[in-house]
């Protein structure tokens, strides 16, 4: 192994050692804002690619909206071109190119609506997205982030799908990625929206300070929002129905070549690491996680071997202040791909039941409305019988992170229901004293 990667390794370890516990974002003026939806759409010489995307978003807002264009030191006659053929968008102008998190801060400080669709200027959106999206808000208590269904151009591998997870199948993995949502499947927590066509309460976004614009000049300040948000209590999930494609890094490629682009996704996830994650313990697991991955593709590898060097005055910057509301561990086990949500029957007034079972086959009774969170071997939609018997089915995959993930799916379909009554059958009973009374308080 190379002296100058086992350094920068050593180091990197001692200094997570002494990260600071100093860091508390502040949080954003509170602003009366009007219920709708304000669609913020950062873009730097992009105005081919707003001109492929306008015509579809406008067509799509619902009567309370309105579009925010950041333009971020275009030299393309961009905000020109909007005032002569898009009056109706609004243009928020930069001389200067901003980073990501800068231009969508200057939109989330301009918008007058309650709820804040970011999206890139190379997406092309399904019609129906923002109703879709928005319907989610309706749907589950206490919602930060609907984030839509994303999709590539024929003939482009799928890097995306919008069912963000944090996992790793194999120690040179990426710690993060997107599965393929089974057939179904809709409303499952995810970990994070993608900044580039997700819709967020705003209150709530503004609560948390916005984006942290550390994250330069992209990359990973999505990961960190969400992950803050569930910190506070606030998911994030992904919304079958709402769909986009996108035409990947259409902008960032122009002025990054692609080892620019992993250098600074690279460092921008220790970074996430060293800021956002409060419990000691996890953050030294994946914290030595992710440099044991680095250190593994250093030798070969540019991106590995510069956020090494960079590793140890990352860690040292400081981490989070205040400790969360929810354990840490459990919303990570919760959004590791191996949680399920399928929607099943229109419930029917009757008395509410949350059903945890061993197995999907579960016997039902036709006098109530049955929600089922069942342990599962095998990750697959539930038949049509299962679902036509009961309001929602969760299923979790038996893995050792089902000790966690069970529970915690428990937990955030009380919050969401609000059942009468909760029934465990068989050898579910055992997590029964992981099961904490329900909190509906955090708004």
């Amino acid at each position: 192994m190379n002296p100058g990667i086992e350094i920068a390794y050593a180091a990197a370890q001692l200094a997570a050692r002494l990260r600071s516990r100093d860091r508390t974002p502040v949080p954003l003026p509170v602003l009366p804002l009007e219920p709708g939806i304000s669609v913020v759409i950062p873009s730097r010489n992009g105005k081919d690619l707003l001109a492929a995307q306008l015509p579809g978003i406008i067509r799509d807002l619902p009567a309370a909206a309105e579009v925010l264009v950041v333009d971020n030191g275009s030299d393309d006659g961009t905000a020109v071109w909007l005032q002569a053929g898009y009056p109706q968008v609004r243009i928020e102008l930069s001389p200067q190119p901003l980073s990501f998190a800068h231009a969508a801060n200057r939109g989330l400080a301009a918008a007058r609506y309650s709820r804040i669709c970011l999206l890139n200027n190379d997406m092309l959106i399904d019609s129906g997205l923002f109703s879709a999206l928005d319907r989610a808000f309706d749907r589950v208590p206490s919602l930060f982030c609907a984030t839509a269904q994303i999709r590539f151009p024929p003939g482009v591998r799928r890097e995306e799908t919008g069912k963000a997870v944090m996992a790793q199948n194999d120690p040179d993995d990426f710690p993060l990625r997107c599965d393929e949502p089974l057939a179904g499947e809709d409303l499952t927590w995810v970990l994070y929206g993608s900044g580039g066509c997700s819709l967020y309460d705003a209150s709530r976004l503004r609560a948390l300070g916005g984006i942290d614009t550390v994250y330069e000049p992209a990359y990973v300040e999505d990961l960190d929002l969400g992950f803050r948000a569930w910190q506070r209590g606030w998911p994030s999930v992904y919304v079958a129905g709402a769909g986009v494609e996108h035409r990947h890094r259409a902008t960032t490629s122009r002025y990054y070549s692609a080892q620019q682009l992993e250098t600074i996704l690279e460092l921008n996830y220790l970074k996430f690491l060293a800021r956002s994650v409060w419990s000691p313990i996890l953050f030294r697991r994946l914290w030595t996680q992710g440099l044991r991955r680095l250190r593994l593709r250093a030798p070969h590898n540019l991106a590995a071997r510069q956020a090494l060097r960079n590793a140890a005055a990352i860690a040292v910057d400081g981490g989070p202040a205040t400790p969360p509301q929810l354990l840490e561990e459990s919303v990570l086990a919760l959004t590791n791909g191996t949680v399920f949500v399928f929607p099943g029957r229109a419930p029917i007034g009757k008395s509410l039941v949350l059903v945890a079972s061993s197995g999907r086959d579960t016997p039902r009774r036709d006098d109530r409305d049955q929600i089922l969170v069942a342990l599962t071997d095998t990750a697959a939609t539930p038949s049509t019988e299962i679902l036509a018997a009961y309001v929602e089915v969760v299923l979790v995959r038996r893995t050792p992170a089902a000790a966690l993930a069970f529970p915690a799916a428990i937990q955030q379909t009380l919050r969401k229901w609000q059942p009468e009554e909760i029934e465990f059958e068989g050898e579910t009973s055992n997590y029964a004293r992981d099961i904490v009374p329900v909190r509906t308080d955090m708004a």
